[in-house]
C-alpha cells in the first residue's frame, strides 16, 4: 500500500498541532498494533481525522462524507489520506461493503459514530452502523475523546483559530460473544459513549 500523505508529514503535524491546538494526546498505549479495529471518535471539527490519527502507527481508513469527495482539490486530498465515501442519509452498502472487507483484513478504519460533527461541541446521539461491524466482524473498538475542537475550529469558522485541544485514547471494548447482535451492538454504542463522555466537560456530554 502506498504510504499517504499524512504518514510522510506526521512529525510536522504533529509538532505544528502541539503549537497551534496545544495538542494533548493521553491514553496512546491503548492503540492496538495490529488486529481488526473501528476507532470511533467524538466528531468536533474537520481536522479531527488527521489529529486522532498523529500517534496511531498503522494505516487508518476513514468513513467519509460522500459530498466531500465531489470538490476536486479536497477529493484528491482526502484519498490519499485513505478516506472513502459513505452517504450520510440512508443506507449506503458499497461504503458498508469496502469497511467490511478492510476489517476482514485486519485493518484499522476510522468512522465517526455521530454521523456529523456536532454543531455546539456537545456529544450527539450515536448510530449504530460501527457497532454492528464490529459484531460481524468481531474487531475491536477504540473509544476516542476529542475535547476543544469546537471551540477552536467551530462551524461558524472558516479556518481553526489557536487552541487546546485534548484526545484520549480509552481501553478497547469487545464483543461479547454471548449477545444477541442486536443487543451486542446496542451495548458496545452505549459503552463506547459512556467512554468517550467519560473525559468530556459535564456541559459537552449530552
Amino acid at each position: 500500500m502506498r504510504t499517504p500523505v499524512l504518514d510522510v508529514f506526521r512529525p510536522a503535524m504533529y509538532l505544528a498541532s502541539k503549537a497551534y491546538f496545544r495538542l494533548r494526546l493521553r491514553g496512546i498505549e491503548n492503540i492496538p498494533a495490529e488486529g481488526p479495529l473501528l476507532i470511533t471518535p467524538n466528531h468536533q471539527t474537520y481536522a479531527d481525522p488527521p489529529l486522532v490519527t498523529i500517534p496511531v502507527r498503522r494505516p487508518v481508513h476513514y468513513m467519509a462524507w460522500d459530498a466531500l469527495f465531489e470538490i476536486p482539490v479536497l477529493s484528491w486530498a482526502i484519498r490519499r489520506l485513505r478516506a472513502f465515501p459513505v452517504a450520510l442519509e440512508g443506507a449506503d452498502p458499497k461504503g458498508v461493503r469496502q469497511a467490511v472487507r478492510l476489517l476482514e483484513a485486519g485493518e484499522a478504519v476510522m468512522i465517526f459514530p455521530e454521523g456529523g460533527r456536532s454543531v455546539d461541541g456537545r456529544l450527539q446521539r450515536f448510530k449504530l452502523g460501527a457497532f454492528r461491524l464490529a459484531v460481524a466482524q468481531g474487531a475491536a473498538v477504540l473509544p476516542v475523546t476529542i475535547v476543544g475542537g469546537n471551540e477552536s475550529w467551530p462551524p461558524t469558522r472558516t479556518l481553526p483559530r489557536p487552541g487546546r485541544i485534548t484526545i484520549t485514547y480509552h481501553p478497547v471494548l469487545r464483543v461479547d460473544p454471548d449477545d444477541d447482535p442486536k443487543v451486542a451492538a446496542r451495548r458496545l454504542a452505549d459503552r463506547a459513549r459512556a467512554a468517550i463522555a467519560s473525559a468530556l466537560p459535564p456541559d459537552r456530554t449530552g
